[in-house]
């Protein structure tokens, strides 16, 4: 480097350092001529339009100019529709971009653009919209806690590759955004690059990670004058059409609904669903539950996933309630049985209101019915059969009122409400939660408090609260926290909170590198510990310390470890299933690993061992995770990845016989396989296949009874007794799926789906004849076609 090049070097970071601090401000160009996205920047008012440059290095060397060799240009155009983006992004080695072709919000290994956009500039929300070098297009609503790539807006984007880099030229209409009503336009505002192949994120106005927010940095975007939000009213119609048959019966059902999503002002938007269909969505990934409390899965139905950031204050909403199993289990008598249990409750319709308000009030109203739900009771000496009740008409009914201020801070109510019609059980949960930070955002003190309240045969009450302070900047960050949950605090209605009555004590130091050093692109070590007490008693009912590190190679490969120790014996209050009683946990220490291979090779892989060792002879558990990957090419991606749990001597709740509460000591084995592939024809036609193996049994060995004290007294290790208690389950679960997204927000979809479920008390430790039993007469396939359209109402408007 010459004398001349190192002092310009040199002067530029102390520019940088400077300017830090500061915020860069861009101004937009209106125009009057029509901007055509073709990728080419070709119409006259680009070559006017002020230029945004000098971009910053984000993650991983924070603060560092970028290369000059992959020098960033921006410009922003506006008319009255919509504001255009135009990119170009230099690079002295073209040929090495990294181009896969994803779906819609799946990055994938691709060199990207994006734009942060915040209408209201309040340091609070990001409308993101990011474009690949391959043309597929993600965007996201945007908060510090979460980024929600569900929601989806409309909006244009076309990409050119150039013998000097890449192009992007994108049209983002006024009905994606949300600003206000002013004469004079100021937003927040970023752009956005990543490097893949270097894995290397770039911004325009630089983030310090030395500050524990993002969206508060970002720079200006002025000049937008006397524009008017549009009328945000979207309709979209759909039809389906499925095809269910098994080795006995086929069926043919057509189904019809529309969505409408409306902008009530320039602030809130109105969603709702008519006749809903969500017979596409994925597969839960089911499995052999032995544990006190109900399996949890995630939430994939696009209505109730899409822009619920607001809805997710408090975490009183577990979106799988509403349309979930039925919450009541008939009464039958001696000579009764049971001939249909319907597995889940229809949704009838559902509603989302939400937005905010330019004093920063945002409001959250999701509201839902589900229909009244009945199983059939069959009498065994007569066969008269009767219908039961298992889950009324019943409402669902959230509410959020969300107050941000100081750009950087708000306090919340939330409120819960789940009614049933008729003489059953109605809950209402209400909370104050708050989220508090420096003006520098330097320390943070969050917190909450809850009530509930449930209404049925013998009303109850509880609470929770909780406060939690904070310090995040620097490389020495600290977390404590203290939490205290009565007894009858129950959020389950519309929420899900698997245990209650403790209080408990958190505390998490973390250091970390902000920069690289010469052996990692980043590194951070965590130790925590934690305890809770049962309220009653007192007893210790879980307590820990954790020492964890994880890092990043200079050639971006990733690694974590962690150890985990119970130190004395802990008391568990719930896996008796009977109130007051309890069970010990033994002292236990246990190990991982995580190895994740840079995913820019075309050969990737994960490989995640664990150990876990009890204070007893050979209770013990291992686990091996491996998941290789494998990218053809850009077109092409194949995943395979295999789970193997081995529990030996496992112990845990199986019945209750004559007052006593039995316990068993069981050998437990899981094996998972799952593929994934894609191929995709271009950035909006594809096709995916997923498939999922599952199996997983419990073999008893003997039986125990719980004493007063929480420890066991051995019973029998008969096997005439001991193996009516095992469990062998195995599934099966494939989808393969063709997507083409034919216009904006409109959609084809064609599913073809099979699964298969086999369980049985009795232990079979041979695959093969696992597999003959699974298939044998139990497989159920689906075939569906499903169209969604989208009509813009401003798009008729203007026909008309």
């Amino acid at each position: 480097m010459t004398r001349f090049a190192a002092i310009s070097a040199f002067l530029l970071l102390l520019f940088c350092q400077f300017a830090a601090g500061q915020k860069k401000t861009l101004q937009a160009v209106s125009v009057t001529e029509n901007i055509t996205i073709n990728g080419k920047l070709d119409e006259a008012a680009w070559e006017a339009a002020p230029i945004a440059t000098d971009f910053i290095m984000f993650e991983p060397d924070n603060g560092k100019p970028i290369d000059p060799s992959k020098k960033t240009d921006v410009k922003v155009l506006y008319d009255n529709q919509a504001i255009y983006i135009g990119a170009v992004m230099y690079d002295d080695e073209p040929h090495k971009m990294l181009k896969e072709i994803t779906e819609r919000d799946d990055f994938g290994t691709s060199e990207h653009f994006g734009i942060f956009i915040n209408g209201f500039n309040d340091g609070q929300q990001d409308y993101r919209f990011f474009v690949s070098a391959a043309g597929v297009q993600m965007d996201a609503l945007a908060t510090e806690a979460n980024e929600d790539f569900s929601w989806n807006a409309i909006w244009s984007s076309h990409v050119q590759m150039t013998e000097f880099g890449w192009v992007a030229e994108i049209r983002i209409p006024y009905a994606a955004l949300r600003f206000s009503n002013e004469a004079k336009q100021t937003w927040g505002l970023n752009f956005y690059r990543e490097l893949r192949r270097y894995r290397q994120k770039y911004t325009w106005n630089r983030i310090d990670t030395k500050i524990g927010a993002i969206i508060p940095q970002a720079g200006l975007l002025e000049g937008i004058e006397n524009i008017k939000p549009p009328t945000r009213l979207f309709f979209i119609p759909y039809a389906s059409y499925y095809y269910d048959y098994t080795d006995h019966e086929s069926n043919n059902t057509f189904k019809a609904g529309l969505d409408i999503k409306y902008g009530i002002n320039d602030s809130f938007t109105l969603d709702a669903i008519l006749v809903p269909d969500f017979g596409q969505t994925r597969f839960d990934n089911v499995v052999l539950n032995l544990s006190p409390f109900e399996q949890q899965f995630n939430e994939n139905r696009p209505f109730f996933t899409e822009g619920t950031d607001l809805f997710n204050k408090g975490s009183l909403l577990y979106s799988r309630r509403i349309g979930g199993p039925p919450s009541v289990s008939p009464t039958i008598a001696d000579n009764e049985t049971i001939v249909d249990m319907p597995n889940t409750v229809d949704l009838i319709n559902a509603v989302k209101l939400s937005g905010r308000t330019k004093g920063g009030l945002g409001v959250g109203i999701l509201n839902a019915v589900t229909e009244r739900t009945t199983a059939i009771v069959r009498n065994t000496d007569t066969q008269a059969q009767r219908d039961v009740v298992v889950e009324p008409l019943t409402n669902y009914n959230l509410l959020v009122l969300d107050q941000r201020f100081r750009g950087n801070s708000s306090v919340s109510l939330v409120n819960a409400n789940t009614t049933r019609n008729g003489s059953y059980r109605d809950a209402n949960v209400t909370a104050l939660v708050w989220d508090l930070n420096t003006k520098k955002n330097t320390y943070k003190l969050a917190g909450d408090f809850k009530y509930s309240h449930i209404n049925e045969a013998d009303d109850y009450d509880g609470f929770k609260t909780a406060l939690n302070f904070i310090k995040t900047h620097g490389h020495h960050r600290y977390d404590l926290l203290a939490k205290y949950i009565s007894k009858d605090y129950d959020i389950n209605d519309l929420g899900i909170a698997f245990i209650n009555n403790y209080y408990n004590f958190y505390a998490n130091y973390n250091y970390r590198i902000l920069n690289p050093t010469k052996n990692f692109n980043s590194f951070r070590f965590d130790l925590s510990s934690s305890v809770e007490f049962q309220n009653q008693t007192g007893k210790t009912q879980d307590y820990y310390w954790v020492a964890s590190t994880n890092f990043s190679s200079r050639k971006n490969d990733y690694w974590n470890f962690s150890a985990n120790v119970r130190p004395m014996i802990t008391y568990d209050f719930y896996q008796p299933r009977v109130s007051g009683r309890y069970s010990y946990n033994p002292r236990a220490a246990s190990f991982s690993a995580l190895f994740s291979s840079n995913y820019n090779r075309k050969f990737a892989i994960d490989i995640n061992p664990y150990a876990s060792f009890m204070d007893e002879t050979d209770r013990n558990v291992f686990e091996m995770y491996i998941s290789p990957r494998y990218r053809v090419n850009d077109r092409v991606l194949l995943i395979l990845s295999g789970d193997y749990i081995f529990h030996t001597n496992d112990r845990g709740y199986v019945d209750q016989t004559n007052g006593d509460i039995v316990f068993g000591e069981r050998d437990r084995k899981t094996l998972v396989g799952e593929l994934s592939g894609r191929y995709s024809i271009n950035n909006k036609m594809t096709f995916n296949v997923t498939a999922r193996y599952y199996w997983s049994y419990a073999e008893y060995d003997e039986l125990f009874t719980l004493r007063d004290d929480g420890f066991l007294n051995y019973q029998t290790n008969d096997p005439a007794a001991v193996s009516p208690y095992d469990e062998n389950l195995n599934l099966w679960n494939f989808d393969l799926t063709y997507s083409w997204w034919f216009a904006p927000a409109s959609q084809i979809s064609v599913l073809y789906r099979n699964n298969a479920l086999d369980y049985r008390s009795t232990i079979e430790n041979n695959l093969g004849r696992n597999f003959d039993n699974l298939f044998s007469n139990n497989l159920n396939s689906v075939f569906s076609v499903s169209i969604r359209y989208f009509v813009d109402y401003n798009s008729l408007r203007r026909k008309s």
